[in-house]
This record gives C-alpha cells, sequence and structure tokens, in this order.
C-alpha cells in the first residue's frame, strides 16, 4: 500500500477518514505510515450490538467507573502497550492533535483504586465513529466499555460505528463484515449529518444502558 508523504497533518487525517481511508504504521518504531482501504469493512451495527448475559451481568456489577475525555493519552498508550503495536509514535502525535481539536475521543474504564483498566478511542466525523483501538487489563472491560460506548453513540445521534477490521472478539458482539461499496455508501451517508461525542453526559445507572441496548438490538 501506498506510503504517505512526510507532512501529513490532522486536517489531512480527517479528509482521508471522509474518503475512507485510515493510517497505520507497521511497527511502534516505524517512521512512516500506509493508508488502508479494506476491501471488506468492519462495523458495529448500532441496532445491533450483542451484549450475552455473562458480559450484562458484569456491566450492572458497576465495580468500576465509566468516564469520557478524562485521559485520551492513557487509552492510546494502552491501547499501544502490547509486544506489536501499528501505533506508532507519529501515530500516536496525529491522534493526540485530532484530540487536540475535538476530532478524537476516547472512553475510559477506571477500578475503585481509580487505576486505568481499560478504554477505547476513535475519531469523529459527522455522524461516524471511526473506532481505533482499545485495550484490557481486566477481565471483560475492553467489552464494557464497548457497551457504555455503543449506548453513547446512539444517545449522541451517531449512525456509523466503524471498527475497520472484524475480529472474534468483535464478532461476539454483533459486529459484522460489509463491502467495501456498501461502507463508502453508510459513510457518505453519515457524512451528510451531524452528532456531538460530547453532547450527551454519560449515565449514572448501567441498568438504563442495558435497557437501550436492548430496545435497539
Amino acid at each position: 500500500m501506498p506510503r504517505d508523504d512526510p507532512d501529513i497533518s490532522p486536517d489531512l487525517l480527517l479528509h482521508a477518514y471522509a474518503a475512507g481511508v485510515f493510517p497505520m504504521a507497521e511497527t511502534r518504531d516505524d517512521p512512516e505510515l500506509f493508508w488502508v482501504d479494506p476491501r471488506r469493512r468492519g462495523v458495529i451495527p448500532l441496532d445491533g450490538f450483542h451484549a450475552g448475559r455473562s458480559l450484562r451481568r458484569a456491566v450492572r456489577r458497576m465495580d468500576y467507573a465509566v468516564t469520557l475525555n478524562r485521559d485520551f493519552a492513557g487509552v492510546l498508550d494502552g491501547c499501544a502497550d502490547r509486544g506489536e503495536t501499528w501505533i506508532s509514535t507519529r501515530i500516536r502525535t496525529l491522534y493526540l492533535a485530532l484530540h487536540d481539536l475535538g476530532r478524537a475521543h476516547s472512553l475510559e474504564l477506571w477500578d475503585m483504586q481509580g487505576r486505568l483498566i481499560g478504554g477505547v478511542y476513535g475519531v469523529t466525523l459527522g455522524r461516524a465513529f471511526f473506532g481505533e483501538s482499545m485495550f484490557s487489563r481486566r477481565k471483560d472491560a475492553s467489552k464494557i466499555a464497548l457497551v457504555w460506548l455503543v449506548d453513547h453513540l446512539n444517545t449522541c445521534g451517531f449512525t456509523l460505528f466503524d471498527t475497520q477490521f472484524l475480529t472474534p472478539h468483535l464478532a461476539t458482539l454483533g459486529g459484522v463484515e460489509i463491502p467495501r461499496a456498501e461502507y463508502r455508501a453508510r459513510l457518505a451517508e453519515a457524512l451528510e449529518g451531524d452528532a456531538d461525542f460530547t453532547a450527551h453526559p454519560l449515565p449514572t445507572d448501567p441498568q438504563d444502558v442495558l435497557q437501550r441496548i436492548t430496545q435497539t438490538s
């Protein structure tokens, strides 16, 4: 896939998302990026999220706290904290810049001692949320984060949750693959509207979250 030029900017990155492509790096230390345009795209239908019985119990237990945009850098670093990662230093710098512009957001999960245990981050344009990565330092933390994220995206008026690729983990939660042409059509429709990730606070009762997900699935 083609390499980028060295002067890629946050603005160019947003134009790439609007065109249906996104950047990755080969390794953590790779200074170059390449553009990715999957033939089949992973998405989570916002009206088709699946939370199984054990996940619902974990959500209801509420032995955690959930926040928005409290520690974007911490989530980014948590996602990169693995043996091999495409989140290079350059990727990190670009997405921190997008966060400063209000175009990249995070949802965090904390344990009761205030330690970051999971989270997810992504980019927003129009009514599309482009999920970039997630991480978990405790069992089911990333799944719990996705439950809260899907509810929040619905509440804020988003219509497309792009996961880039479909993993077995995402498939168990209702994720599907769609052809590139169908993805482009859904993206174009989502870009015609507007949604604000920060328009609504998170609810306080996890049961409300689970009820809404059940009603929309």
